[in-house]
């Protein structure tokens, strides 16, 4: 098995509420969403171990899954709420990685479907769904600058609710 230089963790937020008429940026989490979130920091916390920085959509719902999530790790990364992260493509959403310092050796996107899934199958070279609240976690090699398709590992991928994250 080889090791990667950076880790990089996509997280879909959890199960939004459907119920009102908020606009969609405005939608909090579901009953479901609250209890799914701290599962998968959780499983952060016990798998990936320190995250350096999170970059994290501006939508309610995104907002507090992060809320939820961080609430598990220590220490708590810092985190920067990046508005071009709501309703990205790939392609944006890959730029936005390839920001990143060069000193961050973990980064966790947290944001929407489709373009986490389709970042994460991007990176991968294969087909990833990320259900809400999923996640992927992906080894990278070299910077962060150069991170194109089919250049990551994927190493797990699944939600971490008693689902297995494999």
């Amino acid at each position: 098995m080889t090791t990667s230089d950076r880790t990089l963790v996509l997280l879909r937020h959890a199960k939004s509420d459907w119920s009102g008429a908020l606009p969609d940026v405005d939608r909090p989490l579901a009953e479901r969403g609250h209890a799914q979130a701290p599962l998968a920091g959780r499983w952060l916390a016990g798998h990936v171990g320190a995250i350096d920085l999170a970059v994290v959509s501006p939508a309610q719902r995104a907002r507090e899954t992060w809320e939820l999530v961080s609430a598990e790790l220590a220490p708590v990364p810092p985190v920067v709420f990046d508005e071009r992260v709501y309703a990205a493509s790939a392609d944006r959403l890959l730029d936005i990685v390839r920001e990143a310092p060069a000193d961050v050796r973990t980064l966790i996107l947290v944001g929407h479907n489709p373009g986490m899934e389709q970042l994460a199958s991007l990176l991968a070279g294969e087909d990833v769904t990320l259900p809400t609240s999923g996640i992927a976690e992906l080894g990278v090699d070299g910077p962060w600058s150069g991170l194109d398709a089919a250049s990551a590992v994927l190493r797990a991928a699944g939600r971490a609710d008693g689902r297995d994250l494999s």
